[in-house]
């Protein structure tokens, strides 16, 4: 068991990753057991699972790949692989998206992408001291903050904070000293700015 620190355990940032399935398949079985057998753990999963609970109602659209895009992938690998490949769309998610680092200190794990309505979902970690690029939304932009703290422009949010922008809005900076893990819902149109 991890001993606590003077601020508490020091795996409790890891409690929303262990509670969304991110964690790597090799840690999840040791940190299911600490937490357990942790107090601190124990309360900041508690705390977070109305916010995972609410994906629930997330529209299923958004959370599944399309029949047409679900045919695509099934074609794409089949090509890849020589095989004929049969895949049913209705079968439950054999894998876990994996984390892509984007950008120096910025790694995403894409959860979801509606193409019709240019819609994307997904997981944002920014290590500590990382800015994510200014940028403009194309549509309404939807933040979850998980873990750690986040700057956008003068506002700074905490887990459990929840931050909408609007159409044309734009953030100029969006950081964090501390690293965060955020979902993020948003346009998959927006506009980085240089």
């Amino acid at each position: 068991m991890t001993a606590p620190s003077k601020r508490g355990c020091e795996r409790t940032e890891r409690v929303v990753e262990f509670a969304l399935r991110a964690l790597p398949a090799s840690e999840t079985s040791a940190f299911e057991a600490h937490v357990k057998q942790c107090v601190q753990c124990r309360d900041e999963l508690a705390a977070v699972r109305p916010i995972i609970d609410s994906f629930v109602d997330w529209p299923t659209d958004v959370l599944r790949p399309s029949s047409a895009l679900w045919g695509r992938l099934v074609e794409s690998i089949g090509v890849q692989s020589g095989d004929e490949t049969s895949l049913d769309p209705e079968a439950p998610w054999a894998g876990e998206p994996e984390w892509k680092e984007v950008a120096p200190g910025i790694s995403c794990k894409v959860l979801a992408t509606d193409i019709a309505r240019e819609r994307v979902s997904m997981l944002v970690r920014l290590r500590p001291g990382i800015a994510y690029p200014p940028h403009t939304h194309a549509g309404v932009e939807e933040l979850h903050l998980l873990d750690g703290e986040l700057w956008i422009d003068d506002r700074k949010l905490y887990p459990g904070d929840y931050s909408r922008a609007a159409v044309g809005t734009a953030d100029s900076r969006v950081w964090s000293a501390t690293g965060c893990t955020c979902v993020l819902l948003t346009s998959s149109r927006d506009i980085l700015s240089k």
